[in-house]
């Protein structure tokens, strides 16, 4: 059973920022009357926010008004933001709970008490409002005549040809044909693709019997090729290390080093020979300067100036002249003992290179070239190792090949798909064809009891019209032997008879489903019906509230039926927002 507990809206149409929630948890027949004190006097019975109970229960499950209203124009003009509906129903002992608004957005899905909406889609998804339809049952244009009935909106018989039938094979069940020839046409599709995979890998297989022994010879020449070019590495790393093997390269080594060393000697010697060569004439030169400032000192003690041999009787500062030769020749004595001194040291550090060896010969010009020899040799030594630990790659798929061999074609999954096809193809005709005894057999069982409940509620309607479905899904009204349009008959007519089609279409979704508990009336009483049509649908109503449970509200401006019901929900509209009185038991 599909039922509906309870809808609440916050700052929706006219209902303001007080939360105002109807229960719909029990079994009534509730007449919903509006009570306008903005209007003055004793207010008026309009605009004061009787369907926007409905219009919050359409909302709340479709995300789409009754009637066309803009979603932006769902929310309150006054607040302007913070809009809220929420609807609680039960399926079949689970229960389900849906918070949608604006401003901002927002979709909460819950089943017993679980958040059923991921993160992401929060505020607005389609496929979560996929999900909530296919719960429900039903979409929003069967939401409108099944549940909620409202004058604004397109009467069945007023739909175009196509839409009506659309409708008809949704509430028979042959849309559910066509949702299953849609899952069976994927499935061909898959069948297809299938067996074309199939003919792919028999002929694979074919084409790879036919090439597998020519691969066979190709891999082993290519493997001869491989153990061949793999020998002819080795002997030439082989060659090649016996060449390099032939010099002594340590001897070598040492000998590189010798060389250097004796360079170094070598520099050291040329140093010293060359200090040698100076010092000498250092020494020779300090020499005759001693012997001239001798001579110089002899002079001056002679009384002979040494510059113009003339008497030194002239000369003021003649005993200072001859301190200062004799401080000269004193100084002049510390160097030359110096260097006498640094000469001798010389001359002994130059014996220690008498007995220098002999440079040794050397295979390579640098330390470098024979370092990289030796290097050269250590690499070729592990690369010989190397190629020969490695494997021929081509043996394990030479063997592969030879023991796998040909393989065998198989036409027996063949055979089980091609049957498949068949007996998919076969079922999809049945599915879809207009001539497929199925289709004939859901449309002539549940058309015969669709128009016998029509007739059922006209008759109790007051209707004279007979109105019949055929089993091409059209409709047919007759009156007196008359063939009618939906548009021949009156106001009050079309009521009548929008109201039984209603009914009728209620009776065999429930007998094919499940039962339903809130039917909605919004003022089809009130449109062009007399008071005994008035009379007649209240009769009808209370019957389905009495018989079947149902929880119905009855909107209408008719306060003369207020003593035909037991309850009565005011809506009272006052400073431009709308509220429900408390004082009966509908109101949360």
């Amino acid at each position: 059973m599909l039922k509906i507990k309870n809808v609440s809206a916050k700052n929706f149409m006219s209902v303001g920022n007080n939360t105002q929630a109807v229960n719909f948890d029990n079994c009534q027949l509730t007449l919903v009357l509006g009570h306008n004190l903005d209007m003055g006097g004793d207010g008026s019975r309009n605009g004061t926010g009787k369907t926007t109970i409905i219009n919050a229960l359409s909302y709340a499950l479709y995300g789409d008004a009754l009637t066309n209203i803009r979603k932006d124009n769902l929310i309150n003009k006054t607040n302007g933001k913070g809009m809220i509906t929420t609807v609680e129903f039960e399926i079949q002992g689970k229960e389900y709970r849906i918070e949608r608004g604006r401003r901002p957005n927002v979709l909460k899905f819950y089943i017993d008490g679980q958040d059923a909406v991921d993160g992401e889609q929060q505020g607005d998804s389609r496929e979560t409002q996929k999900e909530i339809e296919k719960i429900i049952g039903f979409p929003h244009t069967m939401f409108k005549h099944l549940i909620a009935l409202n004058t604004y909106t397109e009467p069945f018989l007023g739909m175009k040809n196509n839409d009506q039938k659309d409708m008809i094979e949704q509430l028979l069940g042959i849309t559910e044909l066509s949702q299953k020839a849609e899952i069976l046409k994927e499935r061909q599709k898959v069948t297809r693709d299938s067996i074309k995979e199939e003919e792919i890998t028999i002929n694979a297989i074919n084409k790879s019997n036919e090439r597998i022994e020519k691969n066979i010879q190709e891999i082993e020449s290519r493997s001869r090729a491989w153990q061949s070019n793999k020998d002819v590495k080795i002997t030439e790393l082989g060659t090649q290390i016996i060449d390099m093997e032939k010099l002594d390269i340590d001897q070598e080594l040492a000998d590189h080093k010798q060389v250097a060393e004796l360079k170094e000697l070598s520099s050291n010697k040329l140093t010293l020979d060359t200090e040698y060569k100076r010092l000498q004439t250092s020494v020779s030169r300090s020499s005759e300067k001693l012997l001239k400032l001798e001579s110089d000192l002899a002079s001056a003690k002679a009384g002979v100036c040494p510059a113009c041999e003339q008497p030194t009787a002239h000369l003021d500062t003649h005993e200072e002249y001859t301190k200062e030769v004799e401080e000269n020749i004193k100084q002049e004595h510390e160097y030359f003992a110096e260097l006498e001194q640094r000469h001798k040291d010389i001359e002994i550090a130059l014996d220690d290179f008498n007995d220098m060896p002999e440079m040794p010969t050397t295979v390579y010009n640098t330390l470098e070239q024979a370092l990289q020899h030796k290097h050269n040799l250590t690499t070729m030594h592990s690369q010989l190792e190397e190629k020969a630990q490695e494997e021929n790659p081509y043996i394990e798929q030479i063997d592969s090949l030879k023991t796998s061999g040909i393989q065998e074609v198989s036409f027996e999954l063949m055979n089980e798909l091609t049957h498949l096809q068949d007996h998919q193809d076969f079922l999809y005709k049945l599915l879809t064809s207009k001539d497929s005894f199925i289709r004939k057999k859901i449309i002539d069982q549940n058309i015969a009891y669709l128009n016998h409940r029509l007739s059922y509620y006209l008759e109790k309607l007051g209707l004279p019209h007979e109105v019949k479905f055929a089993s091409d899904l059209g409709v047919e009204i007759t009156e007196y032997g008359r063939d009618l349009d939906f548009d021949n008959l009156s106001r009050g007519e079309r009521n009548r008879l929008i109201l039984g089609l209603s009914w009728a279409f209620r009776d065999i979704y429930e007998s094919l489903n499940r039962p339903m508990n809130l039917m909605c009336i919004d003022e089809l009483v009130d449109s062009g019906m007399d008071s005994m049509g008035v009379e007649n649908a209240l009769a009808v109503l209370k019957k389905m509230h009495r018989e079947q449970g149902k929880n119905i509200m009855l909107i209408s401006h008719k306060e003369e039926l207020i003593g035909r019901v037991n309850n009565v929900l005011t809506v009272v509209k006052e400073g431009g927002f709308t509220s429900y009185n408390t004082d009966t038991e509908y109101v949360n």
